[in-house]
């Protein structure tokens, strides 16, 4: 079972998490604490670190009864399970954490703990603590979605492993300017760099907060759909009225969908028989991610709706593609059309040449 792991922080705007002060700073504006407790309610469990339980002594609990009917409704424990990363195990047992709320604790640690700590939640123990090992024991108990809220050491982890499907961080508009503060994250060796840029799904105001979401782009996995795509675009049969054109379809939860143009009619375009395998099987493809080895198209007279319209219509989240559609037929405008509907777009134009020699019939 895959996972979905979502960080979630807040900072101010020199990225700072927290100020030098003994109480905990307020970051978040009314109307961002809102959404973040909605995220929480759509998540199984809930994952911070050991110092963020010893000054804040967050309860973590859910107490909305919107939120709480909204996932037994989703045949989910109305009690989110809490999680904390104790390297020590020197954790108090009578924290808000471990006393309030009726969801499982779990603590993981490299070391044994007090015996009033065991009694107070279930014990990881490991030589090592990372975040694939966490999601790995977490997704073995059948938890599907992870929130994890920080601080600074915990999303360092994450982030340096790549342990991420999707990044909410949501800036206050002051400077907290102390230079022994906690940041937003410490130094590591980050996947996503100069050269593998996150990917900006969406920005949005929450009160006076300016919240950005991120896609973190895996560049290996982009690679390997992306060939799965350009593969199913050699089963093509050269045609001097379209392009061969191959599509994946990569669903939230891991499944994969894939298609090439004219698979199962002479009026399909990859991009739909892919999608169409998805809804066949019932897949849920809100904010899922399709991979087409050319640039799905904004208008077609063969069809009522053009491959672009279709992606949006599903509420996909993220376009990747190798190539821009040439201008044989028509003047495509599937990339600006995807964007002004919030949907991120990629271009893999590494792929570009070899797509170009698939299509080689019309393009020469």
């Amino acid at each position: 079972m895959q996972m979905k792991v979502i960080l979630s922080a807040a900072v101010s705007l020199d990225g700072y998490l927290d100020d030098l002060s003994p109480n905990r700073l307020k970051l978040s504006s009314d109307e961002d604490w809102a959404e973040v407790k909605k995220l929480r309610g759509r998540c199984d469990a809930i994952l911070v670190g050991a110092g963020t339980v010893r000054k804040d002594n967050p309860s973590l609990v859910i107490r909305d009864e919107g939120i709480r009917s909204a996932r037994i409704a989703a045949g989910m424990d109305p009690d989110i399970v809490k999680v904390v990363v104790s390297r020590s195990g020197d954790l108090d047992p009578d924290s808000k954490f471990f006393t309030e709320g009726g969801g499982r604790k779990i603590v993981f640690t490299c070391r044994p703990v007090a015996t009033e700590l065991k009694h107070a939640a279930d014990i990881v123990v490991s030589p090592q603590i990372t975040a694939a090992s966490i999601c790995a024991e977490l997704s073995s108990r059948g938890y599907r979605s992870l929130m994890v809220e920080g601080g600074s050491t915990v999303l360092t982890m994450f982030l340096t492993e790549g342990v991420v499907d999707e990044f909410r961080l949501a800036v206050a508009p002051f400077f907290v300017g102390q230079a022994g503060a906690p940041r937003l994250v410490g130094e590591g060796a980050f996947m996503w760099n100069k050269d593998n840029r996150m990917v900006t799904a969406g920005v949005e105001r929450q009160g006076d907060m300016t919240v950005i979401h991120l896609i973190p782009r895996k560049m290996d996995e982009d690679r390997k759909y992306m060939r799965m795509a350009v593969e199913a675009s050699r089963l093509c049969v050269p045609s001097p009225t379209c392009y061969c054109v191959g599509a994946v379809v990569v669903t939230g939860s891991g499944d994969i969908y894939k298609g090439y143009t004219h698979e199962t009619g002479q009026a399909n375009h990859a991009e739909e028989e892919a999608i169409a395998k998805a809804l066949a099987a019932g897949a849920d493809l809100a904010g899922a991610t399709i991979y087409s080895t050319m640039e799905p198209c904004s208008t077609r007279s063969s069809k009522p709706r053009s491959c672009s319209r279709i992606i949006m219509d599903y509420g996909f989240g993220r376009v990747v593609y190798a190539l821009r559609e040439p201008a044989c037929f028509v003047s495509c405008e599937g990339d600006g059309m995807l964007r002004r509907a919030g949907i991120a777009v990629d271009v893999m134009d590494e792929f570009g040449p070899e797509v170009v020699e698939i299509n080689s019939h019309l393009l020469g």
